[in-house]
């Protein structure tokens, strides 16, 4: 219900007091709860109280308090004229599940969790406020929790009456024990997010620094109808046999619901497919934020951005996107304070306020929360009915919220710190985020958050899998320590929800869990394989002694993955992403060039195996110009000819530069967006090679074993293992079907004449791919015949020869 604000003045600078009778409010109050109402003088998001900014204490001009345990109210307030109408907002205790907010046929549902706090207090704005946000005298309805009526448990709950459907704005204030010591960080001044809030709202604009210091609160949305996926609508990458399999198993579970194997049928599924991916990172707003994506001003950075930009990845031959971090992050948290950094803009997203809402400033035309939530439905339809799978780069190690030293408090560490995050003995945050903070993913609570969360996005978005980040974090106790059977990571594998969702983890932390080849998995995690990037960078710019990890990385990385029943397809196989140098970096810088970041140079790995083929940065030498792209092809050419799933980077199929900045998180800029004037200068050569390399792989099995291989199904031209000096490396895989595929690679700054082995009976050799070669000659799908008994292989070059009737 609406609250009469007409009578309600600021302008009076008279302070009465008024004694009200509890009998003036029969039929109003909320059984257990303490109602109030603030008024406040500022706002700074529309349809907000303005009393809030960072951990300021709140200011009330205005204050009406009812208890229904008390006989009379007092009012104190700086008013000419006090409303003839008293407040009427019903209530009643309301469940404790599902936490967050939920429709009844009683109203609207709020439930929270805190452990530890003595005090909850629900605040609420009606939509009707949401005008402008610059206007005046914005309000917020206060309902104080009766923890004898409204709480069970360490769930508090109150189900309000006759609230809109959607669109209204909620937050809370929590007070408890202030003991730093015991690891509280309680601060009942700050309005906080609900963390299972399945919407924010907020400032509309990504980057509008003239609403830089606005907040972010809850909102729900439950009058819209359900988003219609299409009657034809289907997961992408699923034969009509993989379907009826996958129903198979369902009816029975049906049959037989405590089936052991049901799991492991649903996992048997998932794998089908998981090994014929070609993974393209990306983020969604650098994607077309640039003018020179040709979209119109209010498409570009947006999800629909992404659809129009479809044709692209189509083109390219990626069947997967893993989209940088798209739940709801504040992009101007560097701006809050002065600082060395306070020039930048968080772009990539890996800085989580809540992990149920989708990030809506990625909405067109400033939509807001609930255009957010549609357009990214629209966007991950498109995607796959492109045939393209949509997966996350989720962000569960840390939060927004920062450290003890300069904390930004907005919800976690203000509803029950220590059950939230990580904290030492003597109650102080443990870091093994690099970022101040560390999530107690492991605690009951927590774990059933980021479940929830996982599910969330798979139930009511559709996507198909997850990439965690820093997912070791996921693997440690309450207490930081390592575990052998993280609880989380366990969860997540056997959940049934999540059965068809590729889980990668990036298996390492800032803490020094190291987990390649080794992180807990149920046969079911796939990794990040940071071993792959690093080998394959080695052998490539000509490193000595690198010759065998060369040849184990290409064949699938057994040494890492051959346990139990894992598979070449649990590596994720990259040589890019997103933190490091670009692919065109990675062979123009010997070193990285982060000045612009504000940390001295201090940020970004100083381990990047890269080489900068002669010079530092841009030159005009054709010479080392034409040694770049080559090796640009032959790192790409790498990557999709080994077994386990290739990820690339966006924006390296034209070759895309930072500048040599190897940690570009905070520029808005053409550093990170894609340039798609530089694609369409780039598509015959650049472009046009990585393409057909790509749609190669994708036609020939013999790249995308689901077994590890064997000496049936390659052969290695090599007697010469042991020599560190030798960086040539030759092999055959074999493929009776679709022809034998022979590969070498000379990282030699010379010639290598290497004899060609003979093909199989009724089969001559067809050159694919010569490196050295200028487009369009250095690769021909079809083949160029002719190949004789040897090849002269050039320095840092690489061929491929197929063996055809």
């Amino acid at each position: 219900m609406i609250l009469n604000t007409s009578s309600f003045s600021d302008s009076s600078s008279n302070l009465i007091t008024n004694v009200i009778h509890r009998s003036a409010f029969r039929n109003t109050a909320s059984m257990g709860v303490i109602w109030s109402r603030n008024l406040s003088t500022k706002s700074f998001v529309s349809g907000f109280s303005g009393k809030v900014k960072g951990s300021e204490r709140m200011n009330h001009k205005s204050a009406l308090v009812f208890s229904q345990r008390a006989e009379e109210v007092v009012i104190e307030d700086e008013v000419a004229v006090i409303s003839e109408t008293a407040p009427s907002l019903k209530s009643i205790p309301g469940l404790p599940n599902p936490l967050g907010v939920s429709e009844t046929e009683n109203g609207i549902n709020f439930a929270l969790f805190s452990q530890h706090a003595t005090s909850v207090t629900l605040c609420l704005s009606h939509p009707d406020r949401e005008i402008n946000a610059s206007e005046q005298n914005d309000e917020m309805i206060e309902l104080k929790l009766d923890p004898c009526a409204n709480k069970t448990g360490d769930i508090w709950h109150i189900c309000v009456q006759e609230l809109p459907r959607s669109n209204a704005i909620y937050g809370y204030k929590i007070d408890g024990p202030q003991n730093w010591h015991e690891g509280h960080r309680f601060d009942n001044s700050v309005v906080l997010i609900d963390p299972y809030a399945k919407l924010l709202s907020g400032r509309r604009i990504f980057g509008d620094s003239t609403d830089k210091f606005s907040k972010l609160y809850g909102t729900y949305d439950f009058s819209s109808l359900p988003f219609d996926w299409g009657d034809n609508y289907e997961l992408p990458n699923i034969p009509e046999v993989k379907i009826k399999h996958y129903l198979f198993i369902i009816l029975f579970l049906c049959l037989d619901p405590y089936n052991i194997d049901f799991f492991t049928g649903l996992v048997a599924i998932a794998a089908m497919w998981q090994k014929d991916l070609v993974i393209y990172e990306m983020n969604v707003r650098a994607f077309t934020a640039d003018k020179s994506s040709g979209l119109e001003e209010n498409i570009r950075g947006s999800y629909r951005g992404v659809i129009d930009k479809i044709p692209h990845l189509l083109e390219l031959g990626v069947n997967a996107v893993e989209l940088l971090p798209v739940f709801e992050f504040d992009e101007f948290e560097f701006q809050r304070r002065p600082n060395p950094r306070d020039h930048m803009i968080n772009t990539w997203g890996y800085s989580t306020i809540n992990f149920f809402a989708p990030m809506a400033r990625y909405a067109s035309a400033g939509g807001g929360p609930i255009a957010a939530s549609q357009e990214f439905k629209e966007m991950v339809k498109a995607l796959h009915l492109a045939g393209i799978e949509v997966i996350l780069d989720v962000v569960y190690n840390h939060t927004n919220e920062a450290d003890d030293k300069y904390p930004y408090t907005t919800s976690f560490r203000g509803i029950d710190n220590k059950t939230y995050y990580m904290v030492d003995g003597n109650g102080q945050l443990l870091n093994f985020s690099g970022c101040g903070n560390t999530m107690n993913c492991n605690h009951p609570v927590v774990m059933d958050l980021i479940l929830d969360s996982l599910r969330h996005w798979v139930t009511e978005y559709h996507v198909d899998g997850f990439r965690f980040d820093l997912a070791s974090v996921l693997c440690r106790g309450t207490d930081g320590s390592p575990l052998d059977a993280p609880p989380l990571i366990r969860a997540i594998a056997k959940d049934s929800t999540l059965s068809r969702c590729k889980i990668i983890s990036e298996p390492w932390d800032c803490g020094g869990l190291y987990l390649v080849g080794k992180f807990p998995n149920w046969d079911r995690w796939a990794e990040w394989n940071g071993m792959y990037r690093d080998d394959i960078r080695r052998f490539i710019k000509g490193d000595i002694g690198m010759k065998g990890r060369f040849a184990t990385r290409v064949a699938g990385s057994a040494d890492l993955y051959k346990v139990n029943k894992r598979k070449p397809y649990h590596g994720i196989n990259f040589v890019i992403a997103h933190d490091g140098f670009t692919l065109y970096d990675l062979v123009s810088y010997n070193y990285k060039h982060n000045d612009a970041n504000g940390e001295n140079g201090n940020d970004g790995s100083n381990d990047n195996f890269s080489w900068n083929c002669g010079h530092e940065g841009e030159t005009s030498d054709a010479n080392i110009k034409a040694l770049r792209f080559r090796q640009m092809k032959n790192f790409h050419l790498a990557l999709m000819i080994s077994q386990g799933v290739p990820m690339m980077l966006m924006g390296d199929e034209y070759g895309h530069t930072r500048n040599g900045n190897n940690n570009s998180y905070g520029h808005d800029t053409a550093i990170n967006h894609f340039q798609w004037s530089q694609l369409d200068a780039r598509k015959n050569d650049c472009f046009r090679f990585l393409a057909e390399v790509i749609k190669f792989r994708q036609n020939h099995q013999v790249f995308r074993q689901e077994y590890f291989i064997g000496n049936k199904e390659i052969t290695w031209h090599e007697d010469n293992w042991d020599n560190h000096e030798s960086k040539f490396i030759a092999f055959t895989l074999h493929d009776s079907n679709e022809g034998d595929i022979y590969l070498a690679f000379n990282a030699h700054d010379y010639f290598v004449k290497v004899p060609i082995p003979s093909p199989p009976q009724g089969r001559h050799w067809f050159r694919v791919v010569d490196t050295n070669l200028e487009s369009p000659n250095d690769i021909i799908p079809e083949g160029v015949a002719g190949i004789g008994d040897a090849y002269n292989v050039a320095p840092y070059a690489s061929i491929l020869l197929q063996a055809k009737p």
